[in-house]
């Protein structure tokens, strides 16, 4: 119903995050990497809310999300969001931190050989 919500916010959050630590020029990994995550997660979210557009739950006209239109409904949609949007949120952000994780060895390893090379 409304689970796409969760991951946007956090990409609304981690957008802001990145342009926030670029003006102060940040030497973290993870900030320098932050654009994989955007990705993921506006690309996630896109895709989400396209499919409940497709299947009705998301309309053009207030209250926009059909669940929002009663208290039994709005309550389930709240539900969703806190087990599907945020399992969804954290799973992409899990996801995410291993490819930092893994591009940083691969990188690493990767270092000497390319200084043996030039020798």
């Amino acid at each position: 119903m409304a689970c796409f919500l969760v991951p946007t916010t956090e990409a609304i959050v981690t957008t802001v995050i990145k342009h926030a630590a670029d003006k102060k020029g940040s030497d973290n990994i993870f900030i320098k990497k932050m654009n994989w995550l955007n990705t993921m997660l506006w690309g996630g979210s896109a895709l989400l809310a396209f499919e409940h557009v497709w299947h009705g739950e998301v309309t053009p006209w207030f209250p926009f999300l059909t669940a929002a239109s009663n208290a039994e409904d709005a309550a389930e949609m709240l539900h969703e969001m806190g087990t599907s949007g945020v399992a969804m949120a954290i799973l992409v952000t899990v996801a995410w931190v291993v490819m930092v994780l893994v591009s940083q060895a691969v990188s690493k390893k990767k270092a000497p050989v390319s200084a043996k090379a030039k020798a």
